[in-house]
């Protein structure tokens, strides 16, 4: 699903990330881990295609990117929510729903199946501005989903939300994976991290370990010391 090889990020006279590799296979939830700063999103950017690799090559469903060709297999939640505060939530779900090519009678079931997958269904005619933080961050999942990606790219979906709303997500998420997709989020939060398949953890731009989350605590403690013995070396 997901291939980096040697991947690196400038801008300008900063780099971002150095010498970035890994692959993820269908079917995995896999947690991107590092502190703020640490390169997270500029990773996630580079595998939705907004951003030429400096070096290196990202390869998604089998395109390089940067690329458009899988852009409707992909589905992307941002850590900000880009939505249209004046419409309703089916009006945006109708409104990106179309921008994915979906049309009449599956459109309108795909925006059923997600507000109901969401828990928004008593709230979908309501306009955006009347919604809570956390039922924006509910909404914005539910257009990430609506043309049914199989690969999903989270950049810390649950920051800002309570625990309970929390639990939800990753409830939902392991639905996701149950039913084939493949799941890679951004979080620098241990207990969602220990939720993941695999981890990838990430410090000053640089991919220092990766493992389950039992191999990672088995051989350092705990996931939080795997970032403090790794600043050691």
């Amino acid at each position: 699903m997901i291939d980096v090889t040697h991947y690196s990020q400038t801008f300008g006279k900063r780099t971002v990330l150095t010498d970035v590799q890994f692959s993820i296979g269908r079917g995995e939830i896999v947690g991107l881990i590092g502190p703020s700063g640490s390169g997270k999103t500029t990773l996630i950017k580079s595998l939705i295609g907004l951003q030429q690799p400096t070096t290196g090559t990202i390869t998604v469903l089998g395109t390089r990117q940067p690329s458009l060709a899988q852009a409707e297999k992909i589905g992307y939640m941002a850590q900000s929510d880009a939505l249209y505060e004046d419409l309703t939530a089916r009006g945006n779900l109708k409104y990106f729903g179309k921008l994915y090519g979906l049309k009449k009678a599956r459109l309108r079931a795909r925006i059923e199946t997600v507000l109901e997958f969401v828990d928004l269904k008593k709230d979908a005619d309501r306009p955006i501005h009347q919604f809570s933080g956390g039922m924006k961050r509910r909404l914005s999942l539910a257009i990430a989903l609506i043309h049914e990606p199989s690969l999903l790219l989270l950049d810390e979906p649950t920051v800002g939300i309570d625990p309970a709303l929390k639990k939800t997500f990753w409830h939902e998420f392991e639905q996701l994976r149950q039913s084939g997709v493949t799941v890679l989020v951004t979080t620098h939060v241990m207990d969602e991290a220990e939720r993941c398949d695999r981890l990838l953890l990430i410090q000053h731009g640089r991919l220092i370990e990766a493992g389950t989350p039992d191999d990672l605590i088995q051989r350092f403690g705990s996931i939080d010391e795997a970032f403090i013995q790794k600043e050691r070396v």
